[in-house]
This record gives structure tokens, sequence and C-alpha cells, in this order.
């Protein structure tokens, strides 16, 4: 076997030293965790998608503080605030509060924005670089579009007693990064005009309950809307049918939707009346 000579081995020592510090170096460089609405770890100048969003909304950037700094060294504070460097022209935002943990920076998209992906340079900042860390920045998008959630409302036919609540159930499922605010509103019946806030959370699907009635026997098509309070691009509108009698038949098939007839001290005649009801069902059927 042949030896090199000793300055290629010596040459050879010092490559793999200079390969063994750089890549020691890339693993301890500071970085930033992001937590919400997606999850990932950025190097500065580093990139990342952030999900949909609707016009006139706004949606919240959460980030750790806590980074190795470039001795591998980890900082429990070491990011002391997550702020921003350039925005979509109109659009706006509130800098995370200093020294929060997590950091939680709020975006908010502009009202007439168009639909399109969209890129923010974002900065989070060791002031005063007393941690030796400078700052880390970094570029985010998002996709704004309307079509950020699934509705569905039902029963498309109900039947009520007069003067007695039946419930429409309406299910929203948010697909964007934003936490959707909506109001619940029927028009068309007479007498009627409720609306019901709600708030849902982003990525999530969430079954809500609006009950209507009316005071007069008939057959009444109205409409049920669901629509978001800050944007007005985002909603929609369903038609629903309430066959309204002052029967004892249509007694029954209300019971079957979750209207109560009596005080709770009459509860056990409820079990008859949904057992008539289910029979009155399975006979119809």
């Amino acid at each position: 076997m042949v030896m090199p000579p000793a300055k290629w081995r010596l040459f050879g020592f010092f490559y793999a030293a200079t390969i063994l510090l750089l890549l020691n170096s890339v693993n301890a460089a500071p970085y930033l965790k992001i937590l919400s609405p997606t999850n990932g770890t950025l190097l500065n100048n580093g990139n990342i998608y952030l999900g949909k969003v609707a016009p006139g909304e706004s949606f919240y950037i959460l980030a750790s503080p806590t980074t190795p700094n470039y001795n591998g060294t980890l900082i429990n504070i070491g990011w002391d605030r997550l702020t921003y460097v350039t925005l979509p022209t109109g659009w706006s935002a509130q800098p995370s509060l200093l020294y929060e943990n997590p950091m939680e920076m709020k975006i908010t998209v502009l009202p007439t924005a168009q639909s399109g992906i969209y890129s923010m340079v974002l900065r989070a900042v060791n002031i005063g670089n007393y941690s030796k860390l400078g700052n880390l920045t970094f570029t985010a998008y998002v996709n704004v579009t309307p079509t950020v959630f699934n509705i569905s409302v039902g029963p498309k036919k109900i039947y009520a007693g007069l003067n007695k609540p039946v419930n429409v159930h309406v299910t929203i499922n948010n697909t964007g990064v934003s936490d959707g605010q909506f109001a619940i509103t029927a028009s068309g019946l007479p007498a009627w005009n409720s609306t019901e806030n709600i708030i849902v959370l982003h990525s999530r699907q969430n079954n809500y309950i609006y009950p209507v009635f009316v005071s007069e026997p008939g057959t009444y098509k109205f409409n049920v809307s669901v629509g978001s309070t800050t944007s007005p691009l985002v909603g929609k509108t369903f038609e629903v049918t309430l066959i309204a009698n002052a029967s004892l038949e249509n007694d029954y098939v209300a019971l079957g939707q979750g209207v109560n007839l009596a005080p709770i001290v009459f509860e056990p005649a409820y079990a008859v009346l949904q057992f008539i009801n289910d029979i009155y069902k399975y006979l119809a059927g």
C-alpha cells in the first residue's frame, strides 16, 4: 500500500476540518420557527407560504423567540420582536409586542385586493444585537382569494308548530389562515329579524344552530344568508322551506327536529311523542 506524501495528508486533514467547521456553523445559524398559521423553520433570507386569505381579512403570524446563536447556544428570548419590512400596497400590520412569547404579528389585507399571490418581507429582530444574532429577514407569501370557506345549510325543508322555534343547521369549513367572523341571518319570514354572530377559527370546521319560527300557519320560502363581517366577497345564501301548521302532526315532526313542546317536567311525554314521530316518518317514507 502506497501512503500519500505527508503534505497531502496534512492538506486532507485541513480540508476535512474546514468542511466540519462549515457544517457546524450552518447547524448553529440562528433560525426562526413559525408556529401559525403554518409550521416552518426559516434561516435568514428564507421564504414560506402561509396559505389562503380573503380580501379585507386579518390573520396572525405566530413565531417562537427561541433560537441558537452562531456558537450553538440556545437563547430563549433571542428574537425580541417580529415586524415587517415591506407589505403589499394598502395592507397594514401590527408588529408583535416587545419580548412577547410567542411573538404574534397581525396583518390585514386590503379589502379591494384582487385575487392572486402576494408577498411581504418580514423580519425577526434582536434589538441592539444584544444576543449577537443580528436580524433574520424572510419572505412570506399568501394567496388572496374569496374562496376560503365552504358553507352549507340544512335541511332544505323544515316543519314547525306555530310559535315553536325549529333549528336550521349551518356548517362552515374555514380553509384559510384567518379566523373568520360571520353573521347568520334570515329573510322572508314575517316578524323575524335575528342575527347570530359567530367566529370560525382558521383550518377548522364548525356546526351552528340557527333557530327560526313563525306565528301564522303557511308554507314559507325564506333565505338563510351566511356572510363574513369583514369581507363582503365571502358569503352564501340558501333557500329553505318552512311548513308551519297548527296541527298535532307538525308538532310531532318539529319534535324530531329538536323542538320541545312543553317544559322540562313533561320530558317523559317527549319520548312518547318522539316514538309517534318515528312511526309517522316510517309510514310516510
